[in-house]
């Protein structure tokens, strides 16, 4: 028979109450030490560090474009300026790779919109900046052409006489040779010669005097080139006078050949 091996008990069954009572209570001791280092251990065990944070983004570019002014005539320039951050590559449209920083003139023949791209590490941004072009206003108008009248008025000018006289007088040789050129140089133009005196002397006489100073004014256009067909003459005599003092100052203005524009 194989040998029996004798239990021990834990706690003796029949020792004394106080030996009991004293066991139990180092047992107890016993348990609560071991899992006070148990806990201790623990306690102090180092937790893992955390995981470094994430670098940050790179920050976005920003940008702005502008044109001073942003309305031209055609054949004008205005000025593109810009400014940019965070950006490594600038460049506009129409014009090219820029600073990232600038201003620049441009000339546009049509109205343009004027686009601005900014790049970077932080990626792209856009900005526009409207230029408009409008046609530049017509010339005025030429003033219009004087008419055969109004340059007959500026140009042609009454041929003056001395008292009772009805010759050319020499001063008004030159006169008289400057309203040739301009007759001859329109010769659509039709006129009439009205030959005038001062007060001095009878009606009739005058009349026959002022017939004889508006003839000689016709002889001597014609001579020069002013076509007869183009000149007519009448006598007013002393009855249409250009001043109405009696001194010779005024008389002078009266005794004179008298060019009328015919319409």
């Amino acid at each position: 028979m194989p040998a029996q091996i004798p239990r021990v008990p834990i706690w003796p069954a029949k020792m004394h109450g106080g030996k009991v009572k004293q066991q139990r209570m180092k047992w107890i001791t016993l348990m609560f030490a071991l899992g006070a280092i148990l806990f201790l251990g623990a306690c102090h065990k180092k937790a893992a560090p955390p995981p470094p944070p994430p670098p940050p983004p790179p920050p976005a570019p920003t940008a702005s474009l502008t044109a001073n002014p942003n309305t031209i005539e055609k054949g004008q320039s205005t000025t593109l300026s810009w400014e940019t951050s965070n950006a490594t590559d600038v460049s506009i449209d129409g014009v090219g790779a820029v600073q990232a920083t600038g201003s620049q003139q441009v000339a546009p023949a049509d109205s343009t919109t004027y686009t601005l791209t900014a790049k970077g590490a932080g990626g792209t941004q856009t900005a526009t900046a409207r230029v408009t072009v409008t046609a530049p206003p017509p010339p005025p108008p030429p003033p219009p052409s004087p008419t055969d009248e109004e340059l007959f008025a500026q140009n042609v000018h009454d041929i003056y006489f001395d008292y009772d006289k009805s010759d050319i007088r020499a001063d008004q040789q030159g006169t008289l040779q400057a309203d040739i050129d301009f007759l001859k140089q329109h010769p659509n133009i039709h006129f009439t010669v009205e030959g005038h005196c001062d007060e001095r002397g009878s009606t009739e006489y005058n009349l026959g005097l002022g017939d004889n100073r508006a003839n000689s004014v016709k002889s001597t256009l014609v001579q020069g080139g002013v076509s007869a067909e183009n000149i007519k003459t009448i006598s007013y005599g002393k009855e249409k006078p250009f001043c109405t003092e009696s001194n010779e100052t005024c008389w002078q203005q009266n005794r004179r050949g008298h060019f009328v524009y015919q319409k």
